[in-house]
């Protein structure tokens, strides 16, 4: 009886790990610009326009500014996801299932470098 393969093998670990690096590299970039583009907020007033123009401005300021905080802190969180991966890749638990044992199915990875479950594990799951 075949054994069952349990764990990705170094070559397709080292194909996961270049795709896992390329979207890290990717991911921070654009969650420093997201980080930039908050601190810079505060220069552009509007200072000289008419009083009721300011207060609509402001308010989509301020909406503009939640938006990106949330855009960042998904970006973040993507980041670290992506940063786990590496630690899995480094252990060689990469690419298994957290409920099953299985091994998740080198597409999924590919499209979520960071998944720690099967399609079928997530649904069963509930999310």
């Amino acid at each position: 009886m075949a054994e069952i393969k349990k764990r990705y093998s170094d070559e397709d670990l080292a194909e996961f790990k270049e795709i896992i690096e390329q979207k890290l590299e990717l991911a921070r970039r654009d969650y420093n610009e997201m980080m930039k583009s908050l601190r810079n907020d505060e220069g552009n007033d509007v200072a000289d326009t008419s009083p009721t123009y300011k207060v609509l401005e402001e308010g989509s300021t301020t909406q503009n500014r939640q938006e990106t905080i949330m855009l960042a802190q998904r970006q973040q969180k993507f980041i670290q996801g992506l940063e786990a991966a590496l630690v899995r890749i480094a252990n060689k638990t990469y690419g298994i299932d957290r409920m099953t044992g299985e091994l998740i199915p080198k597409e999924r990875l590919r499209a979520v470098p960071h998944a720690t479950l099967s399609v079928e594990s997530k649904m069963k799951k509930g999310h």
